[in-house]
């Protein structure tokens, strides 16, 4: 991915060093066994917004969700090559969404970036965890992300490259950009009348438009900037088959429960996101009136 010298993002707040915050942010409470860790870890990478549904926007209609006020990230930006990428990414995404906004009668307003290690706290979303990999809370619109995911990612799953690490945090913004669409909101109210089997059906549909937002965005920032090299599409979508739910829950344990699944099928996750990356269209993110996922 070429990326070097390009315009950085200073919606950046690094918090890498602090003692991080208390409080729980569990997933579900309780202790895990290694199988669940594993689920946990992968499963929870594009952990993404508490679920959320599809606004009429897509289609014209309206609906906003509740204003939060931002406080400005503090303190210089750091020098390593890792914090300038996330720098650097961020911004193409402000860029990106900032264009389809405004060619929709909109203005966007951009989440900040955390980085951490280990643990820190969240604006409403309890203490953030390494554990659950980078996440986005609606709450404070701010995307969490703990930069070492990014060497388990290659570890335990052999996926690698900095364009899939742009795949993580586009995704992650593209959760942002659902709560900015009031999606998020419209999701959480359906899901208080939903069996858990259909919340968790829903979930699927919303990390699967999440994954299209984050290949819209890729259409968008390499028709400009020409980030995309040989292998980079390849080795994104090698990490959307990675983090399947099937694939997850094969590698846990030994089977596949579908009405367990909130993120999506291997395949689905590798469609969606090239629906996205080839069409560039964000109508064509509509997942929640998909016959097929």
């Amino acid at each position: 991915m070429r990326w070097e010298g390009d315009e950085q993002s200073s919606n950046v707040e690094d918090r890498r060093g602090d003692s991080g915050g208390g409080g729980g942010f569990g997933l579900g409470g309780g202790s895990l066994g290694i199988g669940a860790v594993v689920v946990a870890l992968l499963g929870s990478w594009f952990f993404g917004v508490s679920p959320s549904t599809i606004l009429n926007v897509l289609s014209g209609g309206g609906g906003s969700p509740a204003q939060v006020q931002q406080q400005a990230p503090s303190g210089p930006p750091a020098t390593d090559r890792e914090s300038q990428f996330v720098r650097t990414v961020l911004r193409y995404t402000e860029t990106t969404w900032g264009q389809i906004f405004q060619a929709n009668g909109a203005k966007y307003q951009p989440p900040v970036l955390v980085l951490y290690t280990g643990r820190t706290g969240t604006g409403g979303c309890g203490t953030g965890q390494s554990a659950v990999g980078p996440f986005y809370c609606p709450a404070d619109r701010k995307v969490y992300i703990d930069l070492s995911f990014f060497k388990l990612m290659q570890q335990r799953f052999h996926v690698s490259g900095e364009f899939t690490q742009a795949y993580v945090i586009a995704h992650e913004v593209g959760h942002h950009v659902q709560n900015l669409l009031g999606i998020s909101g419209k999701v959480d109210n359906a899901r208080q009348q939903l069996s858990e089997s259909q919340g968790n059906a829903l979930s699927v549909r919303v990390e699967l438009q999440a994954d299209c937002f984050a290949g819209v965005w890729a259409n968008h920032t390499d028709e400009t900037k020409r980030i995309i090299q040989d292998g980079d599409v390849e080795s994104a979508l090698a990490a959307a088959s990675a983090i399947g739910d099937d694939a997850l829950q094969r590698q846990a344990r030994g089977e596949v429960v579908p009405d367990s699944f909130t993120h999506g099928t291997s395949a689905q996750r590798m469609r969606w996101f090239k629906k996205g990356l080839d069409s560039g269209s964000v109508e064509q993110c509509n997942t929640f009136e998909a016959r097929q996922l």
